[in-house]
């Protein structure tokens, strides 16, 4: 069973994807996935469902129905079979980012409000067992381990995507910005996956909006200041 995953956002082949369209490996004139195809979707199937460490090579050879030796042929370790996975993750999900954003020509803030609107949705799904990456650093705490550098590289991009969309809004200090909003959407992943619908992350979005108003708001206040005269010397 093939399961298609956004970084953070889960949805099976029975659910509407991104769009509502079913994902393109379930549709009737889809070609016949390669043997790499079959066994990187299994294991993305399992290591979400399941958790990377609870699922060994053995089974995923089982359930995809591919030759271990066809599995070592693709990926010589599960290691490089877990980075691959949040490879094929980090893609989809900046493909998701820009698809959504192109939707909102030149209008950051419209572009950042679907972007977290679409987020909100998949929390929500049924399947949802929190962000891939920050389920990867949470089982593996060695620094190199490939996982970890790709989830740290996925992280790394969504500050400096943020940080973009809010210089582009006129935010006085971009770089603290995007890193509080990079912390809110990060806490919704986890108050999700943990609390499911009673969880705050429905509070998303009028959190990030209020720190975006706020900064704006100070912007616009220091420009509407007028000057001060400078103060008398000594003795005037």
């Amino acid at each position: 069973m093939t399961m298609y995953i956004q970084v953070c956002i889960d949805v099976k082949p029975s659910s509407p994807g991104i769009d509502g369209m079913k994902p393109a490996a379930t549709r009737a004139d889809a070609p016949e996935p390669s043997a790499r195809e079959k066994i990187l979707a299994t294991a993305s199937d399992l290591f979400y469902r399941e958790g990377i460490r609870a699922v060994g090579v053995d089974t995923i050879v089982e359930k995809s129905g591919v030759a271990k030796t066809s599995l070592y042929r693709w990926f010589p370790s599960k290691d490089a079979l877990v980075a691959a996975f949040l490879d094929d993750q980090n893609r989809r999900f900046w493909q998701w980012w820009d698809k959504v954003a192109a939707r909102h020509p030149d209008a950051p803030r419209e572009q950042f409000r679907a972007l977290l609107s679409g987020m909100l949705k998949r929390l929500a799904h049924p399947q949802y067992r929190g962000c891939p990456f920050m389920n990867t650093t949470a089982e593996f705490a060695e620094a190199r381990h490939p996982g970890r550098a790709v989830a740290r590289s996925n992280r790394q991009e969504m500050r400096r995507r943020l940080r973009d969309l809010v210089a582009r809004m006129g935010a006085r200090d971009p770089d603290r910005l995007s890193d509080q909003l990079s912390l809110l959407i990060s806490g919704a992943y986890t108050s999700a996956q943990m609390l499911g619908e009673s969880g705050p992350q429905l509070e998303l979005t009028s959190a990030a909006e209020a720190l975006i108003d706020a900064q704006l708001a100070a912007d616009r206040s220091n420009a509407a200041e007028p000057a001060r005269s400078p103060a008398p010397a000594n003795g005037a």
